[in-house]
């Protein structure tokens, strides 16, 4: 269930050294007194390990302590996640949150040993949309279509999803409630079967984050329909944003996103001044093109706007996961 931007983020992770911050103008406040652990709740080599590993090479040669990523995938995120909940509020443990197990997992889990207020939200790092793709056997080239098709069409289209609970799942879930359309969705170990199968035409339609699908696009094996984001993307001005086809879809909005949270408890000093360093991060020459490269977007947001942020995307899939009834047990 953890948010995946790019299956591609692992190779980008030489590219790191580009992103490093010159150790001037550090950002004023609390500094850490001893080697700061960032835990990510996935295995290595997605969007939000890398984001970790780009945090903790910014943050070492300014703090002057080692700042060391470990991986604590399992059960949706929720175990990494738990062991950041449990550790001292001292700043020396923060948590590489993502979608998944910082606000899905709220409604999705019926066992989950933690709650929201178990942690703090320091800043949000990056956000990007998904795409609607459909086989070209799909007689529809606009949202329009699609929703009409599907219309006439009860329970006989299916659509592919990464994983139950995961956001295309979700995506897909919620465009149904909206439209007051009918699918059936097909849950594969990841997204590479499913897309295998979507381009076979196993299945008729995907969502699915929009820099997995560019090249199939332009290859012509999908059809894209529309983005998921709040607006269009930047690199591909021409396809619209899901909220603008149509009214019934004016509130939907998907976007996977990764940020960072300390454990309840933290000093407000200590969040101030890791938010600092964040804001230095993502604003630093050459970032903005090379997150595009990955997927998505700088996110900066100070702890208060991450925290709304959070408090928004937990309503918003507890409504859509209730309305479903859909719960798992994820540990």
């Amino acid at each position: 269930m953890h948010a995946t931007l790019s299956r591609r983020a692992a190779m980008l992770a030489p590219m790191l050294s580009a992103f490093a911050v010159a150790p001037g103008a550090l950002a004023a406040g609390w500094r850490p007194t001893r080697p700061v652990r960032i835990v990510v709740p996935s295995t290595a080599g997605g969007t939000t390990d890398v984001m970790a590993r780009l945090l903790a090479q910014h943050l070492t040669p300014r703090w002057g302590q080692p700042v060391v990523v470990d991986n604590r995938g399992g059960a949706g995120g929720t175990i990494g996640t738990l062991e950041v909940v449990r550790a001292a509020p001292d700043g020396h443990t923060l948590l590489m949150g993502n979608v998944g197990p910082q606000s899905i997992a709220y409604a999705l889990a019926r066992n989950l040993q933690y709650g929201p207020e178990d942690l703090v939200p320091i800043s949000n790092m990056i956000h990007g949309p998904n795409v609607l793709v459909v086989n070209p056997s799909v007689p529809a080239t606009t949202v329009p279509e699609f929703v009409a098709h599907l219309r006439r069409n009860p329970d006989r289209l299916s659509y592919g999803t990464p994983g139950v609970g995961q956001t295309p799942h979700l995506a897909g879930v919620w465009f149904n409630q909206l439209a007051g359309t009918r699918s059936v969705p097909v849950h594969y170990r990841g997204s590479g079967p499913a897309h295998s199968d979507l381009f076979a035409g196993v299945i008729e339609y995907i969502f699915d984050a929009l820099v997995n699908q560019v090249e199939p696009i332009r290859a012509g094996r999908v059809r894209p329909l529309a983005v998921t984001g709040t607006e269009r993307w930047p690199l591909l001005p021409e396809l619209p944003a899901l909220r603008e086809t149509m009214p019934e879809f004016a509130i939907f909005t998907v976007t996977s996103w990764v940020g960072l949270f300390a454990p309840k408890g933290t000093p407000d000093a200590v969040v101030r001044s890791v938010n600092a360093e964040i804001r230095d991060l993502l604003q630093a020459e050459g970032t903005r093109p090379r997150f595009m490269a990955m997927g998505g977007l700088p996110s900066y947001g100070t702890p208060e706007q991450f925290a709304a942020f959070v408090r928004r995307e937990t309503e918003k899939w507890a409504q859509v996961i209730r309305r479903e009834g859909l719960q798992v047990d994820l540990i």
